[in-house]
């Protein structure tokens, strides 16, 4: 495993239009809103944690998504920054950590800030680093057959026995996944940290469409619940 782990969570300003498509066709995917990191070393300790607001006056906020996270545009103009300076800053800390990368349905936060990225005619900062996702990993742990991946708010709860408190958060959700993620491996249901890497050209998306409808089933069942 890398000596450092960057996890990260976004929130966004809606959801994707079809979750088959790549990340170069942005304007299927929705606006991050806000883009949370925390890096820490892999016996646990935090070394940094960054969570910025983006304010670019492209992004418009649905109805939907701000009654699940409660960003509005308002809250955007008031403590936002630009996209391409909060991307900057994130490439500046893969570069200077080169971690591995974890997150929660990691694949959507890939895609959403690469979709940013595109629009502003930058790299994927988080492109070519190795990734793991704590959802995939814990499929193992799921008890109810009528779900396939655990949501982070059920994970969380498994593990620790309470309720992870300010969901929708980046930030917070970034560091329950960190919290989550070192339990896993304290608990030895972690054992192996070798995962596919995430599929970003359209034959590969194409051949994960089941993988990528159930994803679907988890937006739409944390849009009614939260």
């Amino acid at each position: 495993m890398n000596q450092y782990i960057l996890f990260i969570d976004t929130e966004t300003s809606d959801v994707p239009v079809d979750l088959s498509k790549p990340y170069s066709e942005p304007n299927n995917w929705p606006f991050a809103v806000q883009i949370s990191w925390c890096i820490y070393t892999k016996a646990g300790k935090k070394v940094k944690e960054q969570s910025y607001f983006i304010n670019n006056k492209d992004i418009h906020v649905s109805a939907g998504s701000q009654k699940i996270h409660g960003i509005s545009k308002q809250t955007l103009r008031n403590y936002g920054i630009s996209r391409k300076t909060v991307l900057q800053m994130l490439q500046n800390d893969v570069a200077q950590y080169k971690p591995l990368l974890v997150g929660h349905f990691l694949k959507l936060d890939y895609y959403i800030i690469g979709a940013d990225a595109f629009r502003e005619k930058m790299t994927n900062p988080l492109e070519l680093l190795p990734t793991f996702c704590t959802m995939l990993a814990t499929q193992h742990l799921v008890k109810n057959p009528r779900i396939t991946f655990l949501k982070l708010c059920d994970l969380y709860d498994m593990l620790f026995n309470k309720p992870l408190i300010n969901t929708h958060n980046a930030l917070s959700d970034a560091m329950a996944t960190a919290n989550c993620f070192f339990e896993l491996i304290r608990l030895k249901e972690i054992t192996s940290f070798c995962q596919p890497p995430i599929a970003t050209n359209q034959s590969e998306i194409i051949g994960k469409k089941s993988w990528l409808a159930a994803s679907s089933i988890i937006i739409f069942i944390t849009s009614l619940t939260t």
